[in-house]
């Protein structure tokens, strides 16, 4: 394959690869052509002549670049658990060319100038970096922010991820106000009245373990308002952040039968683990919304499969090792995400459920592109950003927490065989991975 070091303005031809783009409907071999940022040309094998460079892709499937709609990069404020560098070459070690950053940072970005911040240049990001900013002043749930001052300064949506908007005339006011400007209001479902002090999900293993419990009610009741309020809110944009149980899956379905526009994101330890894989109190496997049941994770399969769940999101959320390695009831909630969401996609999906590889690269594709609103992404149709992944779908390998990008290793995906491996990530026409 040679080195792939593009240079500004150069065009590269990948060559010889299976390209899978739901939203142009393409599942078939094809070459593409990226020129200045852009896709130039996709064409049959064989039919493009002259670029500067070429990427051998035989063997291998071609996809738009993956878009993450959940990412904790932990910047500003806690740089020790990780940066918009470290877990950007993390992302591009996953094949995400885009991720969407969450603002419960310290402080939280609920201002136009903490969101210009993040998207400055000396962050270093190696992929593209969408801020959501804060739904209300401080995630503190009570006065709502200016939305349209920080979209303007480029939040793609607003949200107080890790705290829930509870109170109703505040979700029914961000709805609104969302409606108005076409600004999506994205929900950590959790009704946290009722999860005080709970480390992990309210089952039989909690109860074994000692452990107070979050019931599926306390997320379900949250999405079932939410989803209510916004079939009565016209043109309201409603996305579900994290969705982990089968109760809020109906209420889901409810809104998306009504032609609300209600969408929603499951992260693969939801579709991967349960609650019963928690063991002897490893908090590897504490995050919040908790590893949950097998019947809802039997629902989260099934509504993965019938295009209920909109995209796969990771929820990357990094630690520091003396924020996981304490009592299960005092560690910090969440894991790493972004080097083993593919493959864990794969090897879950698509070879243990059988689920068509064209829907797999949807979910990571143009489903998150459609959520948010990232025009020009999530295809790579002419003309389209040239943001392109490149994965060996058969390729088989050991996920290493030593070996990752990332500055934290809070995974309980160690030591996992696991099948499916991106061997390169392209953003904006240039190779970032391998770096």
């Amino acid at each position: 394959m040679g080195n792939h070091k593009s240079k500004s303005g150069s065009s590269l031809l990948i060559k010889g690869g299976h390209l899978i783009d739901p939203a142009a409907r393409i599942d078939a071999p094809m070459d593409i052509l990226l020129k200045d940022g852009r896709v130039a040309e996709v064409a049959a094998p064989n039919q493009i002549k002259g670029a500067d460079e070429k990427f051998d892709a035989r063997g291998l499937i071609v996809a738009p670049g993956f878009i993450d709609l959940h990412v904790h990069l932990r910047e500003p404020g806690q740089v020790y658990k990780e940066t918009i560098a470290t877990g950007t070459a993390a992302a591009a070690a996953g094949g995400f060319t885009s991720v969407c950053i969450m603002p419960n940072t310290a402080p939280v970005v609920d201002s136009p100038e903490w969101v210009h911040w993040l998207r400055e240049p000396e962050r270093g990001a190696q992929v593209s970096v969408f801020p959501i900013a804060a739904a209300t002043l401080a995630s503190k749930g009570a006065i709502l922010t200016d939305f349209r001052a920080l979209q303007r300064a480029g939040a793609i949506a607003v949200t107080d991820d890790g705290k829930p908007i509870l109170d109703d005339d505040i979700m029914r006011e961000a709805l609104t106000r969302g409606a108005e400007l076409n600004l999506p209001i994205v929900q950590h479902a959790e009704d946290v009245r009722m999860t005080e002090n709970c480390a992990m999900h309210a089952g039989a293993k909690s109860f074994r373990l000692g452990l107070r419990g979050m019931t599926a009610a306390a997320e379900a009741s949250v999405v079932e308002r939410d989803v209510h309020l916004a079939m009565q809110i016209a043109k309201s944009r409603y996305h579900v952040a994290h969705l982990s149980t089968a109760d809020a899956l109906k209420a889901v379905r409810r809104g998306k039968r009504a032609n609300a526009r209600v969408t929603c994101e499951v992260t693969p330890h939801h579709f991967s683990l349960t609650d019963e894989d928690v063991g002897d109190y490893d908090t590897n496997y504490k995050m919040n919304p908790p590893l949950r049941s097998a019947s809802d994770l039997e629902a989260i399969l099934a509504a993965l499969a019938d295009g209920t769940v909109d995209a796969i999101a990771t929820d990357h959320a990094p630690h520091a090792a003396h924020d996981k390695e304490i009592e299960f009831e005092r560690a910090a909630f969440g894991i790493t995400g972004l080097e083993t969401a593919l493959a864990l996609a794969i090897t879950k999906l698509h070879r243990e459920k059988r689920m068509p590889l064209a829907r797999v690269v949807e979910l990571f594709t143009a489903g998150p592109a459609r959520c948010f609103d990232l025009r020009g992404r999530g295809s790579l149709g002419r003309g389209c950003h040239a943001d392109v992944t490149i994965f060996d779908p058969k390729k088989k390998w050991i996920f290493e927490r030593a070996k990752s990008l990332s500055k934290s290793r809070n995974t309980p995906f160690d030591g996992w065989k696991l099948t499916g491996r991106v061997v390169a990530t392209i953003v904006s026409g240039k190779i970032v991975y391998p770096a």
